[in-house]
C-alpha cells in the first residue's frame, strides 16, 4: 500500500526477526567523510525512526534520499545542512534509492527551494514524478489481495482508508537525470554505478563506488534490521500476476554480496561493515522462517493472514499488511522448493498446504 510502509506504521522487523549488533560505526563514518559523504538522520513518523539523508559534497551538492514529508524533518535537513557549512538552496542534486515516503518525501519542497535536479533508477521515474497515481494503484492492489488471502474485509478496508490519510507523507518532483541498471552516475565528483535491486520495495537502488569500495544502500541492506520484503506494484509492465518480492529480494541480497564493499552507507542505522556476513545471516534468517511455516501447515491448509495470526497474534491484526507480506514471500519460497501447494478458486480464499 501507499508511502513507505504499505500502510502500516511499523516495518524492518517482526517480534521474532532477530536484530544484529554492528561493530561500531565510527570508522566507517570517519572514512565516509573523508571522501565527502556526510549523514544527517531525519526524524520520521515511521517506528523504524531516523532515516539518513546522506550529503556528498561537490559541484553539484547532492543528497541521496531525502526524508519524509513533514516540517520536522524539513528542519532538521536545514540545520544538518547548516552544521556542515551549506544552506538548502546549496542543493543542486537529490539522488533517489527508492520509493517509500522517508526516502523521497520532502522532494517536491527541495526542487522548488534550490532547483535541484532529481536524479534515479530509470524504472523509478514514473512513480517519482507521479506518486500519488501509484500509491493509489497500489492501495487498490492491495486492498484485493488481503481479501484474496483471508483479511477480513472491515480489516482490509480501514486499512486501505488508513493508507489513503498518510499519503501526505510523501510528494512528487519532475526527473531530470534517469539512470538504467548497470548505468553510471556522477556524484560528488565520482562515476558511480547504478544497480537494481528489488525485494524491499520495486525499485530499491543500490550506488557503489568500486574505487572507495562505498556504496549507497538505501533500505535494501541494513545493519541492525531486516528489510521487509513488501508486497506492492511491479514497476513498468505488469502481467497481474501476484508479485514475489521475496524471492527478488534473495536475489538482489546474493548480487549484492558478490560487490567489493567496505562499507554500506544504508537508510537508517550505522553502516554496514561486513555486507557478505550480514547477507548470509539474512538468507540463513528467511530459510529459517519458511521452514517454520510450512511446520505450521502440517495440520492442513490455510490461509496466509490465518498464517500471520498463527504466527505473531495480534500483531498480525495491527500489521496486516506488514505479516501478510512477510508469510507470502515466505511461502513462495516453499513453492519454488515443491514443499507447498496453493489452491486458488475464483472469488475465493487462496489456501496453502503442505506437498
Amino acid at each position: 500500500m501507499s508511502g513507505s510502509h504499505n500502510g502500516t506504521p511499523a516495518r524492518e522487523t517482526l517480534p521474532d526477526m532477530a536484530t544484529r549488533t554492528s561493530p561500531p560505526p565510527h570508522e566507517a563514518l570517519a572514512r565516509a567523510a573523508e571522501v565527502g559523504i556526510h549523514r544527517i538522520p531525519l526524524p520520521t513518523p515511521f517506528a523504524i525512526g531516523d532515516v539518513n539523508v546522506h550529503v556528498v559534497e561537490g559541484d553539484p551538492l547532492t543528497l541521496v534520499d531525502c526524508g519524509p514529508n513533514s516540517a520536522t524533518a524539513l528542519g532538521a535537513l536545514e540545520a544538518g545542512l547548516e552544521r556542515l557549512g551549506h544552506r538548502l538552496t546549496d542543493v543542486g542534486r537529490v539522488v533517489v534509492t527508492h520509493q517509500h515516503a522517508d526516502h523521497v518525501g520532502l522532494v517536491a519542497a527541495i526542487v522548488e527551494r534550490s532547483g535541484a535536479e532529481v536524479a534515479c533508477l530509470d524504472l523509478l521515474a514514473p512513480v517519482v514524478e507521479d506518486g500519488e497515481s501509484h500509491s493509489r494503484r497500489d492501495d487498490d492492489d492491495a486492498l484485493v489481495l488481503m481479501g484474496r488471502h483471508g483479511v477480513e474485509s472491515h480489516v482490509a478496508e480501514a486499512l486501505h482508508s488508513v493508507a489513503t490519510i498518510t499519503r501526505h507523507w510523501t510528494s512528487s518532483a519532475p526527473v531530470a537525470v534517469r539512470v538504467p541498471d548497470g548505468g553510471r552516475l556522477e556524484i560528488g565528483g565520482r562515476d558511480w554505478t547504478v544497480h537494481h535491486r528489488p525485494g524491499h520495495s520495486p525499485s530499491d537502488t543500490v550506488l557503489h563506488h568500486a574505487g572507495d569500495r562505498i556504496a549507497f544502500t538505501g533500505d535494501h541492506l541494513l545493519a541492525r534490521v531486516s528489510s521487509n520484503a513488501l508486497v506492492s506494484r511491479p514497476l513498468g509492465e505488469w502481467d497481474g500476476r501476484r508479485p514475489r518480492p521475496l524471492v527478488a529480494y534473495r536475489e538482489s541480497l546474493r548480487a549484492t554480496r558478490e560487490l567489493d564493499l567496505a562499507i554500506a552507507l544504508g537508510g537508517h542505522g550505522d553502516p554496514v561493515v561486513d555486507h557478505r556476513t550480514l547477507v548470509d545471516e539474512r538468507l540463513a534468517q528467511q530459510d529459517e522462517r519458511a521452514a517454520r511455516i510450512l511446520q505450521m501447515l502440517g495440520p492442513g491448509p490455510c490461509s496466509a493472514h490465518g498464517l500471520a495470526v498463527a504466527m505473531w497474534g495480534q500483531v498480525a491484526v495491527t500489521q496486516v499488511y506488514l505479516t501478510l507480506s512477510e508469510i507470502l514471500g515466505h511461502l513462495d519460497l516453499l513453492l519454488d522448493a515443491g514443499a507447498v501447494v496453493e489452491d486458488v478458486a475464483d472469488d475465493a480464499v487462496v489456501l496453502f498446504r503442505q506437498a
